[in-house]
């Protein structure tokens, strides 16, 4: 498969890559500053320069895929406008691409707590504001395969290939940055996962194992 990960340079997204790479791929990343594109390439990526945030349309970059993946974020940093035109605005963008493009396979890895962005507090709002209206656009349109994964609190331990997957919204619980991205390499190769949104923490069952028993 060819795949287009936005938000190429991520600490998800450069670990998705190496997967997808490995698995014999074509792992495109979509990334803003060329003096990323050694990162990716390291990894076996092939990097895509472009701006998220600032292109009028991602179609140049998705043309040829065969599926999309949205990993990009303002980042802690930034402020509720920032997050509207990255997590929101570049999700928005890069689902309109796919379908301009005849992209159907779109896997969102958006957050817990989107479902209820009030319940995150001030701090955290506007961030889960903006990752539940991207996900509400992308399971809103009837012209793609969406996935939305919202993994709990990241961690950089090593992965584990053990997971807890819910469709159940409102867990709490932390997730290696490793696992995340093999769950996102694994629904990519699982079309039972298209439509389907589920929470991911770390737990005790095999990741494709627990992919099958929430499959749509």
């Amino acid at each position: 498969m060819d795949i287009l990960v936005a938000g190429g340079h991520g600490q998800i997204a450069l670990r998705l890559l190496k997967l997808l790479a490995d698995s014999g791929h074509t792992a495109r990343g979509l990334i803003r500053k060329p003096d990323q594109a050694a990162d990716l390439q390291a990894v076996g990526a092939v990097p895509v320069i472009g701006d998220l945030e600032n292109d009028e349309s991602l179609a140049p970059y998705v043309k040829g895929a065969d599926a999309v993946v949205f990993a990009a974020g303002a980042g802690p940093g930034s402020g509720p406008a920032r997050k509207r035109t990255v997590d929101l605005g570049g999700a928005v963008k890069l689902a309109d691409a796919a379908v301009g493009q005849g992209v159907r396979r779109y896997v969102m890895i958006s957050s817990i707590g989107a479902h209820d962005p009030a319940a995150g507090g001030d701090a955290m709002r506007g961030y889960l504001e903006a990752k539940g209206e991207a996900d509400a656009y992308v399971t809103g349109r009837g012209d793609l395969d969406w996935t939305i994964v919202r993994p709990g609190h990241l961690v950089d331990d090593p992965g584990t290939g053990l997971v807890t997957i819910t469709r159940e919204m409102g867990g709490s619980g932390a997730i290696p940055r490793d696992d995340v991205a093999a769950v996102v390499a694994a629904c990519l190769t699982t079309p039972s996962t298209a439509g389907v949104t589920f929470e991911l923490f770390g737990g005790s069952t095999p990741i494709d194992e627990a992919l099958g028993r929430i499959g749509g």
